[in-house]
């Protein structure tokens, strides 16, 4: 391919992501699911006008980083200590359960050969993409209904956000365990060393950053400072400790989310990072996905895949919602409210598919399910606040408040 060649590439799937993305925002679904359907009909399964290429790769990847550096930006340290011991379980089980069933699920579909084995890794994986939560979708129907600062709605918030840092943490123990050689010890040493050199580090950076940020507020130097940190701790995650850049880039968003100018950072990152870089990667999500090996089994392990991840963090959720004596309709709505997929899911979809974990056909089980729970989750919200109105006065449950 002829350098030249790419920019058109790029104006097909900028202008179809946009296109798409207004018309599921129009239906009121999430954009995202727009883009992918949008990767879906000009690539191979339909149209056929664009292939998946290396280029198109290498900018996809970008955009995952840049996504999971805007995602640590906007984590919000002091709500997540507000939240306290009871977002933190619910978050916990809301990992374990769907990592679990989705590993279960696997199983019972492809069966098993036993730990360390191939099955054993990929029947992990398809439970690791089951502990994503996006909670993007869920805060706006809490939002339209006037309900998010109730003390539901700041549970689910909470709860979700930890949610996903624990669901990151898993990822890098799932993906690090790909090679056979590799032992959970030397896993867990490599994980816990990065986590480590993360924390100092992050330190000292946080202080160096602060009093940057006060000296030269605003300055365009603070956000290219702050994505150079993003890049090289990707880098360093991926090449070093063996960790997915995507753990990297999340840590750096972590590190800088308290800077006094960390919206400002946010706001610079995703003029690049969704307007140009993100959709790439949710359309390239969508050209990957193959309707050729589709056949009866694959088109019901995505039914039950569907099915499994909705119901594990529903039931999940919701049985640890009511060991902290939430009432009964209100686990129910934290359930529902953490049942949505989205980004995160995407993200870890698209490294099984670029390692050779999960085959193409399985991408179409993960788009299934971003859809439907996307859908499902603010019409079933509805309905169960109908049945039962929470007040917004409501203060949500903090360690303080016991």
């Amino acid at each position: 391919m002829e350098p030249y060649e790419i920019l058109m590439d790029l104006a097909i799937i900028m202008m179809s992501a946009k296109f798409m993305g207004l018309l599921a925002r129009r239906i009121k679904a999430p954009m995202v699911v727009g883009e992918i359907i949008a990767g879906v009909i000009i690539g191979p399964c339909v149209l056929n006008i664009l292939q998946p290429s290396d280029n198109l790769s290498i900018l996809s990847e970008i955009g995952v980083i840049l996504i999971m550096f805007s995602a640590g930006l906007e984590t919000n340290l002091q709500e997540l200590k507000k939240s306290g011991f009871v977002a933190c379980i619910l978050a916990c089980v809301g990992v374990f359960v769907p990592l679990v069933c989705g590993a279960g699920l696997y199983t019972a579909f492809y069966g098993f050969d036993g730990f360390g084995s191939e099955s054993f890794f990929k029947a992990m994986f398809v439970g690791c993409i089951m502990t994503a939560t996006s909670v993007g979708i869920t805060v706006e129907a809490l939002k339209e209904m006037g309900v998010l600062k109730g003390r539901v709605g700041q549970t689910i918030l909470s709860a979700a956000i930890i949610d996903d840092i624990i669901g990151i943490v898993v990822l890098t123990f799932v993906l690090s365990m790909k090679d056979p050689s590799s032992k959970i010890s030397v896993v867990s040493l490599k994980v816990v060393g990065f986590l480590a050199a993360s924390l100092i580090l992050g330190i000292v950076i946080y202080k160096i950053f602060k009093v940057w940020d006060e000296k030269y507020p605003h300055t365009r130097r603070i956000p290219i400072v702050a994505l150079s940190l993003c890049f090289v701790l990707a880098y360093v995650a991926e090449e070093f400790f063996g960790i997915a850049d995507i753990t990297g880039a999340y840590i750096a968003g972590i590190i800088l989310c308290n800077v006094r100018d960390a919206d400002y950072i946010d706001r610079k990152v995703s003029v690049n990072g969704y307007m140009f870089f993100a959709p790439i990667f949710f359309v390239c999500i969508g050209l990957k996905t193959n309707f050729d090996g589709m056949n009866s089994e694959i088109i019901l392990f995505s039914l039950a895949f569907v099915a499994v991840a909705m119901l594990a963090k529903l039931i999940g959720c919701g049985l640890a919602a009511k060991c902290f004596k939430f009432k009964t309709i209100d686990c129910i709505k934290i359930g529902a409210g953490m049942m949505t997929r989205g980004e995160v899911a995407l993200i870890i979809t698209n490294k099984g598919l670029s390692m050779g974990v999960i085959p193409a056909d399985y991408s179409t089980a993960v788009i299934l399910l971003i859809i439907v729970s996307s859908i499902v989750t603010p019409i079933f919200l509805k309905y169960l606040y109908s049945r039962s109105p929470d007040s917004t006065e409501d203060a949500p449950v903090t360690a303080n408040s016991k």
